[in-house]
């Protein structure tokens, strides 16, 4: 498989904590959160989106699509050519092509891209479809009041990946497998931010496992550095969202070990992180 690393919205601008000079810091000055959205080509699926970031209606009516206190906050660039859509048509697909979209989690921010390809099934880890389907399902109205009306107008096609009680990734328990896709990608349960909150495992052309941690973490420093290192600028918007504090503090020690694990072959990114997204983006891309 190709994997493609998009940014799908710039966001608001993070100053760097001593990151060394690189072409995504070469002053050192404030830098762009991202929208870290994945492109997989598949041989046997199409393309398969993983996450879409901000869709082209958020980035024309903004406060209507977003809301205007999220907006306001988070400071979107609002570029249309960094759209998900805008993007697959650059690399010579039509949106038809996107036949599968993986989301980590249904907050707005990571859906707006949904309605750019409606006819694409979207993959959901079961507990974060039961969240926003099912009124009795613990943390349903914050999960529904996340989930942004206008990217779910048109009826996206939520589908909840299985759960085998016997598969594990890495040594962790109770992934997910989309349904449909036979591809070499899972849901890996990463809990905590959101109440089915998942990372996506992909292969990429080299053979080594990616995982797209989503949320759960938000800046680097937290699954590299020792002790852990969050970042004052996006402290406010993890603590804000959660819904399980405990449960994302024992994601975000799961993920440590993984990043520091000898044996591992496994690179894990998160959603927002620029200089994360930086690194990844510039690997030459193999099929």
């Amino acid at each position: 498989m190709r994997v493609h690393h998009l940014n799908c919205g710039s966001l608001r601008r993070i100053p760097p904590l001593g990151e060394p000079l690189t072409a995504a810091s070469a002053s050192g000055e404030p830098v762009a959160a991202v929208c870290h959205c994945l492109l997989v080509e598949t041989d046997t699926d199409g393309l398969v989106l993983v996450d879409t970031g901000l869709g082209t209606a958020d980035l024309r009516h903004p406060e209507r699509s977003l809301g205007a206190d999220w907006v306001a906050y988070a400071r979107p660039a609002l570029d249309l050519e960094e759209s998900a859509l805008r993007q697959v048509v650059r690399l010579g697909y039509t949106p038809a092509d996107v036949r599968h979209i993986v989301v980590t989690h249904l907050h707005r921010d990571h859906t707006g891209g949904l309605a750019d390809f409606p006819h694409a099934r979207v993959h959901v880890h079961p507990d974060e479809y039961r969240a926003v389907t099912d009124p009795t399902a613990p943390h349903h109205r914050h999960s529904l009041d996340r989930f942004m009306p206008a990217h779910r107008a048109h009826g996206p096609l939520l589908t909840p990946a299985r759960v085998d009680g016997h598969t594990e990734w890495s040594g962790i328990p109770g992934v997910a497998r989309p349904q449909g896709l036979g591809c070499d990608l899972l849901l890996v349960p990463l809990p905590g931010h959101s109440a089915g909150h998942a990372g996506v495992a992909v292969r990429d052309g080299d053979g080594r496992w990616l995982l797209h941690a989503g949320d759960a973490y938000m800046y680097h420093g937290e699954i590299e550095h020792t002790p852990p290192l969050s970042h004052p600028a996006l402290d406010p918007v993890q603590h804000g969202a959660q819904t399980d504090g405990a449960a994302r503090l024992a994601t975000l020690e799961l993920l440590r070990g993984l990043h520091h694990a000898p044996t591992e072959q496994v690179t894990v990114f998160s959603a927002h992180d620029p200089w994360e997204y930086a690194r990844l983006a510039a690997r030459p891309n193999r099929g």
